[in-house]
């Protein structure tokens, strides 16, 4: 793929056509992209096309964000080790990439930017070590356009330190860092500080100065927080004395009280605040001297800064640094005066805990976003969050006084609105407020708040205050009040007395009525009591109707109604219903299939789109469980659906079909073995590889293949389709991801098809799994052979898997016993795994003529206590040579994730069911083993380790056995 005039047009061409709105445009512009990204120089086209300045802007930035995109799917090389981008291309991009960023625009920059990231978390330093000093060389150009854009870069790259977890080779990293920008960016933060001064007055200019330093703060931040560097505390003198003036500094040019987003200096002064919060959470010591002086300034801002929405962050960040100086003993001095806590509690808590404007206009137009950040626990930059946070910190040193506080506030609000008749409900809803967050003590996801603070009695305040609000007729009524008192039932649920909660049931389903908030918050405590058991089955059933219904209706209003938390409370109902579903699934099932059609069309709620496939599943397992024959009419229902899903290529849902088939193939074969010819058509195209290509379809696609192998092996055979199985299995086999899929595909096709058919395969099988263990022996691998091989002494006899082994290599399996299965048979983990290794384990000790009297009889007794040490020891946790982390975050470009639907599982296929103790098994074995063959064993025997004689000892007594 050439640069040339006529290769950069037609890119141009197919960028321009991944910008249309009609997909028929633009999804074979995409595929043609994605088909042409493999070439050599592909990348290198799209630099030249970004860099040329004639071309149109839209285009520019079209192919800056696919070059991004590129570098994301690309960059890394995957786990399996194939690496799609051209060596040459790789050292081109890591040329021109810098150069080309920092003479970009700034959409372009920021593209490039996180391209640069992407690149240098692979690449950084050990093949990248010129990056830094390149960067750095920038700040000498005193043009702030390419300095910001070296600071933006810097602070993508760098950004990642604050939540890597300490390693030798992050610490190398910082080190290396450190050296090279550490002094340039401190010389940089002074000039830019003096910039301020020379240019005060100049908005224009000032505006890109600040934000420099905005930039530079991030860098700080970052390069702080693994640890204090040496040349950071040694400048303390410069950067705390400047930081500190930065949050105080008033810039009346830059003021804007219009503008709703927060300005350069608000984005400043919240930098600067999670700066110092930084140092004083964990360099109290060193921040020490300083901390008075930030305090003061802090409680400045907060004091002076207005409710708007645009201030927040600010806000946020300054309290937030509050409660971390509140935490720390050193500075207990700073907060002790009773008159300070007051003052803290009347200035700064309560006005910031106020239900504002604009969190009226967010509960009432964006219902979405106001949940995400109430129960969500999502809201850490919103005010009310913060506020909390510093009166947790403070009451750990002064519980009494700050309940005491907050105990007069909340009944002064709630007087001033039974007062007022409801009007003042605003002073009610910061009590409820209060209430609910102050009163935790611990809490855990599943249970709720599970210790409360003296802060007011729950059970009386409920009763007084959150049952009433409930139990007005018009579930619409006051909303937010409503909304406040389910907050309050979901939070201390595991803590309110049992006949509230079967009081409050009732009033929760008739609201989930209610519209936004009210009807979210009401499903979401229906869904947690019943996952709770707080509301059981019986105490459920008298209301299954009614809260069907509504659960119905509220999802059925199109888009805008698919509300994550109805689903689930849906699907949570008919998890604790089951079979009392039946007489609704009725009217359910069609609206499912319905719903399902439409988000098809545009999946974009994941977690919605995932409770509907469970709800869907778990629905249609309970009807056929019922009635057998209803799987006929589930299968012309939703095969459409799903043809539909398949044809358009929708990924974020291939997987959960596969799944679903999978369940309907293994119901209509569970049902009556027969009928359900429309799979036929399915089965050729599982196998054909492009749709293995996408880690997320790989096990869904597993099972599919395993139930047409259990349901319709017939039609397996009938079509030609085994060779084709055994070319994924294959493929499999050779993935350090997958090869677990791979064992779990053979088993079922040995089992399933029988001696019989497979037995002209086996050879080349065992071939290719000891191929893969030569070439690449991983824990996982490892466990994954030791329990196949134990599964096929099991099922088709010792003797012959030893014979087969050795016809691939000669004395291969003797290798293996010594190599392998007697040092490694500790790490197999699973039941059913660890049941097959045993098994095989006994059949090998037990009914073998080549461990009885063979070459392998030397084995013996090392097999023994291995298999010994397997029934009497946890898992063995080591780790092996070839296993290496895989890296899971970041993956490349989109990946839609594999998501296992709980409700579509099939019960676990027990290939050994007929031996349900494995010790059992193997006392019995050598008991029959010492009839047919005496005085064998009693050497074998004696042979043994101590430990190991004396628990096989246990083992014949425990079951009545003895050898001779």
């Amino acid at each position: 793929m050439e640069v040339t005039e006529d290769n950069l047009s037609t890119l141009a061409t197919y960028l321009q056509q991944t910008l249309n709105p009609d997909p028929n445009i633009r999804r074979p512009a995409e595929k043609f992209l994605e088909g042409v990204e493999v070439n050599q120089n592909y990348a290198i086209l799209l630099l030249h096309l970004i860099d040329k300045e004639t071309a149109d802007p839209t285009i520019r930035v079209a192919a800056a964000v696919t070059f991004k995109n590129y570098i994301k799917r690309n960059w890394p090389v995957d786990e399996d080790g194939v690496d799609r981008i051209h060596a040459s291309d790789r050292a081109t991009i890591k040329t021109l990439i810098v150069s080309l960023m920092l003479k970009s625009p700034e959409a372009i920059q920021r593209q490039f930017s996180d391209a640069v990231s992407i690149i240098g978390k692979s690449d950084f330093p050990e093949k990248w070590p010129g990056l830094i000093s390149e960067m750095v060389e920038k700040f000498a150009t005193g043009d702030f356009h390419v300095i910001n854009g070296v600071l933006r870069t810097a602070h993508s790259l760098f950004k990642r330190y604050r939540y890597e977890f300490k390693s030798q080779k992050l610490w190398e990293e910082i080190k290396h860092v450190l050296e090279n920008i550490a002094k340039p960016l401190t010389d940089l933060f002074v000039v830019t500080i003096d910039l301020t001064n020379k240019h005060a007055g100049n908005a224009q200019a000032l505006k890109v100065i600040y934000g420099s330093l905005v930039l530079i703060c991030k860098v700080f931040y970052s390069l702080n927080y693994q640890d204090l560097p040496e040349f950071f505390e040694d400048n303390m003198p410069i950067w705390m004395p400047n930081l500190l003036n930065l949050l105080q500094v008033t810039v009346p040019c830059l003021v804007d009280d219009e503008d709703d987003k927060p300005g350069v200096i608000e984005c400043l002064r919240t930098e600067v605040c999670e700066c110092a919060s930084l140092y004083a959470l964990k360099y109290e010591e060193e921040f020490a001297p300083h901390a008075p002086g930030f305090v003061t300034a802090v409680w400045h801002v907060l004091l002076h800064t207005g409710p708007k929405e645009k201030y927040d962050a600010v806000m946020s960040n300054a309290l937030t640094f509050l409660a971390k100086v509140a935490e720390k003993n050193s500075y207990k001095n700073l907060f002790e005066d009773p008159a300070t806590l007051s003052q803290i509690c009347e200035k700064v808590v309560i006005p910031n805990m106020e239900f504002r404007e604009s969190d009226i206009e967010l509960f009432e137009d964006n219902p979405e976003e106001y949940v995400r950040r109430d129960i969500e626990g999502s809201d850490v930059e919103t005010r009310r969050r913060a506020a909390c946070d510093l009166v947790r910190a403070l009451a750990t040193h002064y519980e009494d006084k700050m309940m005491a506080i907050f105990g007069q506030y909340v009944e002064m609000m709630l007087s001033k609105y039974s007062s007022s008749g409801g009007s003042a409900w605003i002073n009610k809803d910061t009590a409820l407020f209060l209430v609910t967050s102050l009163a935790s003590r611990g809490s855990t996801q599943a249970s709720g708040v599970t210790r409360a603070s003296p802060l007011v009695d729950l059970t009386s305040f409920a009763a007084t205050h959150v049952l009433p609000e409930l139990q007005r007729p018009d579930v619409n009524e006051l909303p937010v009040l409503k909304a406040d008192a389910i907050k309050y039932i979901i939070t201390f649920r595991s803590l309110l007395p049992k006949d509230l909660i079967v009081t409050a049931l009732p009033l929760l389903i008739q609201h989930i009525r209610g519209g936004g908030v009210v009807c979210t918050y009401a499903s979401c405590a229906v869904e947690k009591l019943l996952a709770g058991g707080l509301a059981t089955k019986t105490q459920l059933e008298p209301y299954a109707g009614n809260l069907m219904g509504a659960l119905l209706t509220a999802i059925d209003g199109g888009p805008t109604a698919h509300n994550e938390y109805v689903m689930k409370a849906l699907l949570r109902t008919l998890a604790i219903l089951r079979e009392a579903a039946l007489p609704y699934l009725g009217e359910a099932l069609p609206k499912l299939a319905s719903i399902l059609a439409l988000v098809a069309k545009n999946p974009s709620k994941p977690h919605f789109n995932h409770y509907l496939f469970e709800s869907l599943s778990l629905a249609v397992s309970l009807v056929v469980k019922a009635n057998p024959s209803a799987i006929t009419a589930f299968e012309d229902a939703l095969f459409p659906i799903f043809q539909d899903i398949l044809q358009n290529d929708v990924l974020e849902f291939m997987p959960y079909v596969f799944q679903m088939l999978s369940l309907l193939l293994e119901l209509r074969g569970a049902c009556s073995g027969g009928g359900g010819e429309t799979y036929a058509a399915l089965l050729p195209c599982l196998v054909a590889p492009p749709l293995w290509e996408r880690p997320a379809n790989v096990r869904p696609l597993v099972r599919l293949l395993c139930a047409f192998v259990a349901v319709r092996s017939d039609l397996v055979l009938s079509s030609g389709k085994l060779n084709a199985m055994l070319g994924v299995f294959q493929k499999l086999i050779a993935s350090k991801t997958n090869d677990h899929e791979g064992f779990y595909l053979i088993q079922t096709m040995l089992f399933k098809f029988g001696e019989s058919v497979m037995q002209q395969y086996t050879k080349q099988i065992i071939t290719l799994l000891f191929q893969r263990l030569s070439s690449s022996k991983t824990t996982k691998y490892v466990r994954g052979l030791i329990a196949f091989l134990g599964f096929y002494s099991a099922h088709f006899g010792a003797d012959p898997l030893i014979d087969l082994v050795d016809s691939v290599q000669a004395n291969m399996f003797a290798m293996y016993v010594e190599r392998v299965l007697v040092p490694d048979v500790q790490k197999v983990s699973g039941a059913l795994e660890r049941k097959a290794a045993a098994v095989g384990c006994v059949k090998l000790l037990c009914y073998s003529v080549h461990f009885r009297e063979g070459r392998l009889a030397g084995l013996w007794t090392n097999l023994l206590q291995a298999l010994i040490a397997l029934f009497e020891l946890p898992p063995d946790e080591s780790q092996l040579p070839d296993d290496h982390f895989i890296e899971v975050d970041d993956t490349p470009g989109y990946q839609p994730v594999y998501a296992q639907l709980a409700c579509a599982k099939t019960g676990s296929d027990d290939p050994l069911a007929a031996i349900e103790d494995p010790k059992r098994y193997l006392a019995e074995s050598l008991a029959a083993m010492s009839r047919d063959f005496p005085g064998v064993l009693p050497p074998r025997v004696s042979s043994l380790d101590e430990p190991h004689r004396s628990v096989l000892q246990n083992y014949l007594q425990g079951y009545g056995v003895a050898i001779c």
